[in-house]
């Protein structure tokens, strides 16, 4: 069997990361030099769950970060309070180069991605809305986010063969989702977890969710669409037919059965509580067994697929000295005890605030939060307890505080570059932090304008 071409992440792509995340590491490191340490008393409730005690109260500490441990945070965070997820996080991005490295070197990639595109090229742009909806339900409804970087990948080669760019298929698939994620109608990790604090239903007040996600689904459609069609665009007609190869079709099919069979676990999530926390755990391992079987099936030796998956694991390792130090940043928040000062200062300046200011402060509070925070559970823990209460003191209602909440907990999710998922799946599409920052900001500041819109039309309706 030919050798193909594997996994590829572009190294100035990846260097231009590492210098915007250092520069990031600097200014926090900086701020726990001129910020006061201090701290919220913490309590434990009937699930085991860490959260604020609003009775206690904020107290000032002695805070400050020695020079030798920030130096050494993005090694000391795999010790800290949480580390269990970022190491899931690694040993998921190193399958993911383990298994894309060995179906791009036995060919399946590429055939796959030939048959795709010689089916639907002629209807690319209805499939185009058809991804971005599928990926913002999957977000929506049951939360996924981390679970579809494997699909990146397969979504931006796709998007190439259609004509597109790579920006385009980390659009169609990391943006939706995170879209979806954002505006939650059912998302168990965000409004699930934040209305139970608040004590609301589960799920309750559903209407304004809903209306969230066809408006923002549309936006995001049309700056998808115009963005493809200022591309020269791909002649389709004289492209030669897609030929058959029976061994490669068997390959096809075991890695479709098997990852489709995962993605129907992590949608079952939504109905099974109980596999909401191995969503990531379940992904990797049927992604694993499906590159596996399938790169076998296809005809590619034991020995052959070893050494590309080793490959695929020593060209994606450098990514994980990225997320280290993307992680370090909240680490150097706690430990220098700065990340509740700066909360509390949020808080106290939000009581001289009018109604529709106050709202938009607390997405505010949320967006900022999300920078140092990725995890909108372990976020919600924090926040939810004293952003509620000092809502409702003002006259701002529970629902529509978790639904800011949520709005500043998702859609950053695919711009912050302290996110893990992000910094994976750029590298993965080849575009890098820079590239598709400049693509995706100018739909950042008109969703922001729009979600603005939803809150102040809950605030003006009585949303409860």
């Amino acid at each position: 069997m030919a050798e193909k071409k594997g996994l590829d992440i572009s190294t100035k792509s990846f260097i231009t990361a590492l210098i915007i995340i250092f520069a990031l590491m600097v200014v926090t490191y900086l701020l726990t030099l001129l910020i006061p340490g201090g701290a919220y008393a913490r309590t434990t409730d009937a699930s085991g769950n860490t959260v604020i005690d609003t009775a206690a109260g904020f107290q000032y500490v002695k805070g400050g970060l020695p020079f030798w441990k920030w130096i050494l945070s993005p090694i000391l965070v795999l010790g800290a309070e949480g580390s269990g997820t970022l190491i899931a996080v690694i040993i998921f991005l190193l399958v993911i180069g383990g298994v894309f490295n060995a179906l791009n070197v036995c060919g399946l990639m590429n055939y796959m991605l030939d048959k795709l595109v010689a089916r639907y090229a002629a209807v690319r742009w209805r499939l185009m809305a058809v991804l971005v909806f599928f990926f913002m339900a999957m977000g929506s409804l049951v939360g996924s986010f981390e679970e579809v970087v494997p699909l990146v990948p397969i979504v931006t080669s796709l998007a190439l063969g259609l004509g597109w760019d790579a920006v385009t298929g980390v659009a169609m698939s990391l943006l939706a989702v995170g879209c979806g994620f954002a505006v939650g109608v059912a998302n168990p990790f965000t409004i699930g977890v934040a209305q139970t604090l608040a004590g609301l239903p589960m799920f309750s007040g559903m209407w304004l969710r809903l209306l969230s996600f066809v408006c923002i689904y549309a936006l995001l459609l049309v700056f998808i669409r115009q963005h493809a069609k200022r591309l020269p665009q791909k002649e389709f007609a004289t492209e030669k037919p897609h030929e058959a190869d029976p061994q490669m079709d068997k390959g096809l099919f075991w890695f479709g059965t098997i990852l489709g069979a995962g993605i129907i676990l992590v949608l079952s999530s939504g109905l099974i509580p109980a596999l909401r926390d191995y969503t990531m755990i379940i992904v990797a391992v049927m992604f694993l067994a499906a590159g596996i079987v399938s790169t076998l099936k296809a005809g590619m030796s034991v020995k052959e697929l070893g050494k590309a998956f080793l490959r695929g694991l020593i060209t994606i390792a450098p990514s994980i000295l990225m997320i280290l130090m993307a992680a370090s940043i909240r680490y150097t928040m706690v430990e220098g005890k700065i990340l509740d000062t700066v909360l509390h200062g949020a808080i106290q300046i939000a009581g001289s605030m009018s109604k529709p200011a106050l709202i938009l402060f607390i997405y505010a509070i949320c967006l900022v939060m999300e920078f140092f925070i990725p995890s909108g559970s372990a976020k919600a823990f924090l926040l939810i307890p004293l952003i509620v209460p000092m809502a409702q003191i003002f006259g701002v209602s529970a629902q529509l505080c978790i639904v800011a909440f949520a709005f500043g907990d998702g859609f950053s999710n695919v711009f912050y570059p302290t996110n893990p998922a992000l910094l994976i799946s750029v590298g993965l599409a080849g575009t890098g932090y820079g590239g598709w920052a400049k693509y995706s900001w100018k739909f950042q500041a008109c969703n922001l304008i729009l979600t603005c819109g939803l809150l102040l039309l809950g605030l003006a309706v009585g949303y409860a």
